[in-house]
This record gives structure tokens, sequence and C-alpha cells, in this order.
């Protein structure tokens, strides 16, 4: 599980990384509101913990700006900012929980566990067999049947489909694909992923040039839709 920690007081961003990295999350910090917003256009995280008062944009703007492309990743805000007024402010935007400083530190990790918990129940469960128009993926033996066929997929292909189908109708970018299919510290090039791309059209398109399965969105990335 990947979270996005956004807090401007080195102290606070260092004790909660640490103890959140104890709990076996992995960890990316951001110390202004600029950084923050950039991290989640190009990034995959399962929950964000945003500060209020960050230099550039505050967490109430970033939350509400995430909340517009993104309905489902939990949102924290933590901040010191503690009148009622505030913490409605906090909600309205978009934000899951709201937990003032000081905070105790277990009550903080805590509320990670279960909002991570909630997100998952909540997570597009993909049968084992799937199917979209004449096509069939078997993602467990990697074995499927397309326009051609029945055939054997490799590893990277069943996960990049099995992403794909899981952000059915959604824009996933490259950056996220490589980061979930490749991994966050060396992968290849983007052109990898087109060169995927066109092959699942060969596999399972009735018309490769003209996709209905696999969408490009320009400059951005991919999208599978399902008939």
């Amino acid at each position: 599980m990947r979270i996005l920690l956004v807090e401007d007081e080195e102290n606070i961003r260092n004790i909660l990384k640490l103890n959140l990295e104890l709990e076996g999350y992995e960890i990316i910090i951001s110390d202004n509101g600029l950084d923050a917003m950039k991290y989640i256009n190009e990034q995959h995280f399962d929950l964000l913990i945003l500060d209020v008062m960050l230099p550039e944009i505050d967490g109430f703007t970033i939350c509400e700006q995430v909340r517009l492309k993104n309905t489902d990743i939990p949102i924290i805000i933590l901040t010191a900012k503690d009148s009622q007024p505030d913490k409605i402010q906090g909600l309205k935007r978009g934000a899951d929980d709201y937990l003032t400083k000081p905070f105790n530190l277990e009550e903080l990790l805590l509320r990670v566990a279960n909002l991570i918990k909630r997100s998952k129940k909540q997570t597009r469960k993909i049968e084992e067999i799937y199917t979209f128009g004449n096509n069939k993926i078997n993602f467990t033996t990697f074995d499927a049947v397309g326009q051609q066929g029945a055939f054997r997929l490799t590893k990277k292909e069943v996960m990049l489909l099995k992403l794909l189908a899981e952000r059915k109708d959604e824009v996933v970018s490259r950056q996220q694909i490589l980061q979930a299919v490749w991994g966050y510290d060396v992968y290849p090039s983007t052109r990898t992923i087109d060169n995927f791309i066109l092959a699942f059209r060969k596999y399972f398109e009735e018309d490769p040039k003209e996709p209905k399965y696999f969408q490009s969105i320009r400059g951005v990335g991919y999208r599978f839709v399902k008939d």
C-alpha cells in the first residue's frame, strides 16, 4: 500500500514516515502542495495524508482537486486547525477523516489501517475468467481466447490486462501502469506500454486500427471500455 504524506513540519513528517513504514506501508513524502499535486497526477496512491497549512497549495484545495477526479482514494486531513468550521470545511471538500494536532500516533495508525481496509473492500473485484465481446481471459492460467482463437498470455500481459479491467472506464496514465506492472524503482520506457496495447488490439479487437476496447487518451494513457 502506497501513502502520500504531505506535511511541511519536518519533525512530524519524519516521525510519521518512520512509523508508517514500520507498519509496512510505502511512504512518499512532500513538504508543499505544488509537488504533492504533481505526485498525485503522476503516481498511484492508496491513501493521502494532508496537512492544511502548506506552501504553494493548501491541503483543503488539494483534497477538493483530488475529489474532482478520484472519489475512491481515502484522504485524512491532519492539521492544527481544530475549529468546528475548519473540520466541516475539510469534510465538505471530500476528506474521509480529520485529525487535529497534537494527535495520538496509535490513533492515526488505526485510522489509516481502517480506511485502507475499507477502500480495498470497495475495489472492483475481477472474476478469474473475464469476458468481453467474444474474448475471454483466464487471469489464473494465463489462457486466453481472442479474435484468432486460443493462445497463452505472458505474466506482464496478464498484470496489465487485470489493471485495466479493474480500472474499467477510467483513464490510466502510462506512469501509473509502469508503477503497477513493472514496479517503482526500475521500469522500461513508456513506449513499452504502447507496444503492449498494440498487441492487445491485435489479440482482442475486431479492427485493431479502430479499437473498441483499448482506447488511447492522447498525452495521458489508456482506457479499457467493456461493452
